[in-house]
C-alpha cells in the first residue's frame, strides 16, 4: 500500500504554461492579424466585405483575360462613309452598276455619278413608289434596269448617256382583273435574259424574256446620230448665236429624238407542276404514246396507277404509320399546287448539254433551273432552243433532277459553276455543274430546316 504523505495541491498558474502555438500560427499566416481579433459582429462584415472584395478581382481578372484575347484576333476594318448626297424623295432600295448608283424613290427613279455623287438624271414621269430595282452594266455607256413598284408591276428601262428609256412595262394588261403581280425578278449576269415570278388571284407562274441588248446599243447610236445631223443643221442656221446657245441646242435636239428600243423575246411561261393523279391511259400503249426517247427521267405524269390504287395504298399507308403522321390538314396542304418558286440562269456546261444546232455562248445563259415549294424535283430548261411564233405555256423540261426530299432553297456561286441545293431533310449537295458530279453531300444530324443557302 502506498501512503501519501502531503495533501493535494492545486499548482498556482503561470505565463510559461500559457499555449502560444496558437498566436504564432496567426503571425505566420497573416502579419495583419497581429493585433487582437474583432468582435464577432464586426468579424462577421469584414468576412463579407473580404468576400465582395475576392469575387470582385475574379471578375476583374477574367474581364482583362476576356481583352487581351481580343486583341490576339484580326479586327475587322472599320470603313466610314466618305461622301452624303441627297435624293429627291425617300429611298428604298439602290444597286450599282457601272459607274452609277441607281436609286428606287417613292416618285420614281434617280441616277447618281459613282465619283462624285452628282445627280446625273431623274424619272417621275408616273410618280410611282420603287419598291426593288435590279441593274447590269451592258457596256458603251448603257445599263438595263428592272424596277418593281408598289402595285407588282415590272418597268423594264434602258439607260443610256444620262437618261432613262422606257422599254415596256412586262406584266402590264389591259384588263385589270386580270392583272398580275410580281413576287420576284432576277436579271442574268451581263443582262441577256430577264425572269419575273407572277401571281395571279389563283395561279403563279414563271416568265423567261430575252432582251435583245446588241439591237439596242445599235439603235441608240442611230437615234444619237439622226441628233447630231439635226443640231449641225439648227447650228447652221443661228450661227450667230452664242456656244451656250449651241449647247442647248443639241440637247434639245436630242431629247426630241423619238427613241423606239426593241421589246424583249418571251421565250418560256413555266408553271408549277400538277399533283400526280390516277391514270387516265386505257393500255399500257397509250402511255408509252405520250413517252420521249427515254433517255432522262420525266415528272412522273405517265404512268399507269389508277385512282382506286391511290386511295388504297394511302389507307394503308394512314393505317400503318398513324402515330407517326401529322393533322390531316396539313397532309392536304401539300397537294395544293405550289405558287412560290426559285430560279437561276446557267451558262453552258455538261449539265446543260445542247444539240450541235443550237448556238451557245460561254457568257449567255444556256438554260435556267427552277424548284418549285415543296417540290422534289430540280427542272431545268434550255433558253437556246429555236424561237416559236407562240410560247408553249406548260412547256415540258429538258432535264429532270429528282431528289429524296422537297428542295427548300439553291444557290449558284458567282463564277456559275457550282449549284448548291439543301433539301428539307437538311441535307445540302454542292454540284460542279461543269463536270457534271456532286462535289459532296453533307448532312446535318441535328433536325434543322435550312432557310436560305450562300456562297462566299
Amino acid at each position: 500500500a502506498c501512503i501519501r504523505r502531503h495533501p493535494l495541491e492545486i499548482p498556482l498558474p503561470s505565463e510559461k504554461d500559457w499555449l502560444k502555438d496558437e498566436e504564432e500560427d496567426f503571425f505566420l499566416q497573416d502579419p495583419d492579424r497581429k493585433c487582437d481579433a474583432l468582435p464577432w459582429p464586426f468579424r462577421m462584415i469584414n468576412k463579407l466585405v473580404m468576400l465582395i472584395f475576392e469575387n470582385a478581382m475574379e471578375i476583374i481578372e477574367r474581364r482583362e483575360m476576356l481583352r487581351e484575347a481580343q486583341k490576339l484576333k484580326v479586327q475587322p476594318t472599320k470603313f466610314f462613309p466618305t461622301a452624303e448626297f441627297q435624293v429627291p424623295g425617300t429611298a428604298n432600295c439602290l444597286v450599282v452598276s457601272g459607274k452609277y448608283i441607281f436609286v428606287g424613290l417613292s416618285k420614281g427613279l434617280a441616277a447618281f455619278e459613282v465619283s462624285d455623287c452628282k445627280e446625273a438624271c431623274v424619272w417621275d414621269a408616273v410618280k410611282r413608289e420603287i419598291c426593288a430595282i435590279h441593274a447590269s452594266d451592258l457596256g458603251n455607256e448603257c445599263h438595263v434596269l428592272l424596277a418593281v413598284d408598289e402595285m407588282g408591276l415590272v418597268w423594264l428601262f434602258c439607260f443610256h448617256k444620262e437618261s432613262f428609256l422606257l422599254v415596256k412595262i412586262l406584266n402590264e394588261v389591259e384588263d385589270l382583273s386580270k392583272q398580275s403581280i410580281c413576287v420576284e425578278v432576277v436579271l442574268s449576269p451581263g443582262g441577256d435574259c430577264a425572269g419575273v415570278l407572277l401571281q395571279g388571284n389563283t395561279k403563279a407562274w414563271l416568265e423567261i424574256y430575252r432582251l435583245p441588248k446588241d439591237s439596242w446599243l445599235k439603235e441608240m447610236e442611230e437615234s444619237l446620230g439622226a441628233a447630231a445631223g439635226l443640231a449641225c443643221k439648227e447650228r447652221r442656221s443661228s450661227w450667230t448665236s452664242s456656244s451656250q446657245t449651241e449647247v442647248f441646242l443639241l440637247q434639245e435636239s436630242a431629247n426630241r429624238a423619238d427613241v423606239k428600243l426593241s421589246l424583249p423575246v418571251l421565250l418560256l411561261k413555266v408553271k408549277p407542276p400538277k399533283p400526280i393523279t390516277g391514270s387516265s391511259f386505257k393500255s399500257p400503249l397509250d402511255a408509252l404514246k405520250n413517252m420521249d426517247y427515254g433517255s432522262m427521267l420525266g415528272l412522273g405524269y405517265n404512268h399507269l396507277i389508277k385512282d382506286s390504287q391511290w386511295e388504297q395504298q394511302e389507307a394503308i399507308f394512314c393505317s400503318t404509320y398513324q402515330e407517326y403522321l401529322e393533322a390531316e390538314g396539313e397532309r392536304q396542304s401539300k397537294e395544293e399546287i405550289p405558287r412560290r418558286a426559285t430560279f437561276h440562269f446557267l451558262l453552258p456546261s455538261q449539265i446543260l448539254q445542247v444539240g450541235p444546232e443550237m448556238k451557245v455562248q460561254p457568257d449567255v445563259p444556256a438554260g435556267i433551273g427552277v424548284h418549285w415549294g415543296g417540290n422534289h424535283n430540280l427542272c431545268l430548261y434550255f433558253l437556246n432552243c429555236p424561237l416559236k411564233e407562240k410560247v408553249d405555256s406548260d412547256p415540258k423540261p429538258d432535264v429532270v433532277w429528282p431528289c429524296a426530299a422537297p428542295i427548300a432553297c439553291s444557290a449558284v456561286s458567282f463564277c456559275s459553276r457550282y449549284l448548291a441545293l439543301a433539301c428539307e431533310d437538311a441535307v445540302i449537295t454542292i454540284w460542279d455543274k461543269h463536270l457534271g458530279y456532286p462535289l459532296s453531300v453533307t448532312a446535318i444530324l441535328e433536325e434543322r430546316v435550312i432557310r436560305s443557302i450562300h456562297f462566299l
